[in-house]
């Protein structure tokens, strides 16, 4: 085995995706904890400096407790080394979940123990089923009273059509949790008080007698049959294809079944995985280095108004100081400060392999869906833009701002996240946003980051597509005859700015040579 190959083997690139407030956070929180990477785990609903959660660094993260950008956060345990990429939880910042989900291998579902599948899990979950992202599932906060643990695997079943295979197994639950029986190692590992941590106890599920109270000990035992008859056995190949979820139960607040779930993923979670790419699809052990950009983060150090790019390495060894070819340009460009992260926190990173996440401080050259190779042509597929759901004008308070407005939007639109179009008739700028926190956050964003005071008013304008035709001709006079409702974005590319639906479906009509598109892939 290659040393690329050796040290691919070893990587475990994963995102944690859930609904908000099933406790996506406390849990990434966890496991940094068990793998070192910290000492003392922030809680998002403490007081003070405690609520202030090292993978939510952003201040309107830390004023709402709700994760709204992606953080990457490195760690080994086992021998392995994890990328752990914890996605926004709110659904308005999906895109940035989506494009998170094109970089990692697996994910780990997380799942309220009282509420089950949510509508933005629903929705994370058909994320990764269209890249074929295997899935490990965890229900959380089993310490509080929840539903029957069969209901919700049925729950999972019918609704995610995926096949379940408990990994572990609740003994009572709430007030009355006894435990978490561990189906794979056959024990039970008993539930205590925060900071305790008593002695597994190894024994079949109907040896329990004595263990725990006798009621408990007999549905156990009766619970484990019924699995054992109507659950499937784990099959490593159908799990990382993404039909099978290996399902674990715990409480990440209270630290409990989180070791036993990052143990499996090291166990189980497949390592870098090859990617599509033209003209020829790219395997992690391949010599010649090659990433892609799937994010772009703008004043992580407001103090130095940086871009950092969030490279997702796909082949090779990386090392400091090298020069990468830049697809979309042909420009080659040195590495010269690449950077690991945890958080907000960096480390000058000397060399990367498959699987790793880089920072790239730049100015701008770089932007999401970017790809960078060592050698030959290659460019990586698959990371779109969304036509925008939400369009508003922006207003400016102070005129004499208008130079630093432009830096912030175009700032702020290189992390993907917001997208900025210019009507082709004026010179004002309107924003295109997937939801209404989106517009929160850009509006506290361009004040504290930028010093600028920005409105937004509504915009005669309910929905975009970019459009294109085989005829340059043809679209231009397309372009010609609706002026008014055509405007670029930050790349130039077309976009028609619809008043409502009826609207979007007469224009397609009256011009079925033009394409809309509700999507435009990153170059």
């Amino acid at each position: 085995m290659t040393p690329v190959a050796e040290q691919a083997a070893r990587r475990r690139t994963f995102a944690i995706i859930s609904h908000p407030d099933a406790g996506k956070t406390t849990l990434t929180e966890k496991l940094l904890l068990l793998g070192g990477a910290i000492h003392l785990a922030g809680q998002v609903k403490a007081r003070g400096e405690r609520r202030r959660t090292r993978s939510d660094w952003m201040q309107i993260e830390q004023q709402r407790g709700i994760s709204v950008s992606t953080s990457v956060m490195t760690f080994e345990y086992g021998g392995n080394i994890f990328n752990l990429l914890d996605t926004p939880g709110h659904e308005d910042f999906s895109e940035d979940t989506y494009r998170t989900l094109t970089a990692v291998d697996s994910a780990i579902m997380v799942i309220d123990a009282a509420r089950g599948i949510e509508s933005q899990t629903r929705k994370l979950f058909e994320v990764c089923r269209l890249r074929d992202v295997p899935i490990v599932t965890f229900v959380n906060k089993i310490d509080r009273e929840g539903l029957d643990p069969f209901a919700l695997l049925d729950e999972i079943q019918e609704t995610l059509a995926l096949d379940t295979v408990p990994m572990s197994w609740p003994v009572g639950m709430g007030v009355t949790l006894q435990g978490v029986y561990d189906l794979v190692g056959r024990r039970l590992l008993p539930y205590a008080k925060q900071g305790e941590h008593p002695e597994a106890i190894a024994a079949e599920p109907d040896g329990l007698d004595g263990k725990v109270p006798a009621e408990h000990a007999e549905k156990l035992a009766e619970d484990a049959e019924l699995i054992e008859a109507a659950c499937p056995a784990f099959d490593l190949e159908s799990y990382r294809e993404g039909h099978l979820t290996p399902v674990f139960f715990g409480s990440a607040l209270k630290e409990f079944g989180v070791e036993e779930l990052l143990w499996n993923l090291g166990r189980v979670a497949p390592p870098p995985r090859p990617q599509p790419a033209q003209p020829r699809e790219i395997k992690p052990e391949e010599e010649k280095v090659s990433g892609f950009v799937f994010k772009v983060q703008a004043n992580m150090d407001k103090n130095h108004r940086d871009r950092i790019a969030y490279l997702r390495l796909v082949s090779g060894r990386f090392k400091r100081g090298m020069k990468l070819k830049q697809a979309r340009t042909g420009k080659t460009m040195a590495v010269h400060n690449p950077i690991m992260f945890f958080a907000q926190d960096r480390e000058l990173a000397e060399e990367a392999w498959p699987g790793d996440i880089l920072g790239i401080p730049n100015h701008g050259q770089l932007r999401v869906g970017d790809t960078l190779v060592e050698a030959g042509e290659t460019r990586f597929t698959g990371i779109p833009n969304f036509a925008p759901e939400i369009l508003r004008r922006v207003r400016l308070d102070d005129p004499m701002r208008a130079k630093h407005l432009k830096r912030a939007l175009e700032d702020l639109a290189e992390e993907g996240v917001t997208q900025v179009f210019r009507p082709v008739i004026d010179s004002s700028y309107v924003v295109g946003v997937v939801g209404q926190l989106q517009l929160d956050v850009l509006a506290q964003r361009i004040e504290t980051e930028y010093n600028v005071r920005a409105a937004f008013e509504a915009a005669p304008f309910e929905t975009a597509r970019w459009v294109d035709a085989d005829d340059p001709q043809m679209l231009k006079k397309f372009i010609d005859r609706n002026r008014s409702a055509v405007a670029e974005d930050r790349d130039g590319a077309p976009v028609y700015m619809a008043r409502n639906f009826w609207d979007m479906g007469r224009i397609q009509e009256d011009w079925p040579d033009i394409r809309f598109s509700a999507t435009r892939e990153r170059w």
